[in-house]
This record gives C-alpha cells, structure tokens and sequence, in this order.
C-alpha cells in the first residue's frame, strides 16, 4: 500500500517552539548537541509529506478519526494534525507539559 504525499506546514507556535528547544539545548547541552538535536528534529518533521502515518496517535488528544499524531524526539512531543490534503504541525513540547495545556494544540490554525 502506498502513502499519497501531503505537503506538511507548520505553524508560527512550532517554529517558535523548535527556537526554544534548540536555546535550551545550547544553553545546557553545548552547540554541537543542540545543533544535532534540532536537525534530527527538522529531518523528522520534514519526513511527514509520506510517513505521517508512521507516528501513534497523541494520548492527549485522541479522537475516532486519529487526526492528531506525535513524533517523540527524546523528551520532546511534535504533535502534529492530518488534513485531506496536508500535514499541519502544530507544537513542539517538552513531554512534561501539563496534558490541559497539550490539549490546548486543538485551536492552533495554520
């Protein structure tokens, strides 16, 4: 079976999530890490438009059609929303966050 391609967009939120993380991760972990770190994370992101199915469906967000998925990177949840014709990728968060404020991702429009 193969997987039509979907264009993945991103909303304002991710990219100001993915700056943050990679602020952190310098911050704690030295450049080099946190370069590795981000680049892993924009590789999987961009790896959506065919493997978007790939990834469970987020438990804070569940729904009959499975329409809200995540990518775990580490500590990190990318959450993500699969449309008809696209992959909208919504935040990124530490897996820590509180599960009212994940569920807060269901309002983001792209």
């Amino acid at each position: 079976m193969e997987v039509r391609k979907k264009e993945v967009v991103r909303s304002t939120f991710y990219f100001n999530d993915i700056q943050d993380v990679f602020e952190y991760g310098e911050v704690f972990f030295g450049e080099k890490a946190a370069s590795y770190f981000y680049e892993d994370l924009k590789l999987r992101v961009r790896n959506l438009e065919t493997q978007y199915l790939l990834h469970l469906e987020c438990r804070h967000l569940e729904t009959k059609t499975k329409i809200y998925r995540n990518i775990i990177l580490g500590s990190y949840l990318i959450i993500y929303r699969i449309r008809a014709n696209r992959i909208e990728v919504l935040r990124a968060f530490h897996g820590s966050r509180s599960p009212k404020i994940i569920r807060l991702v269901k309002k983001v429009k792209i």
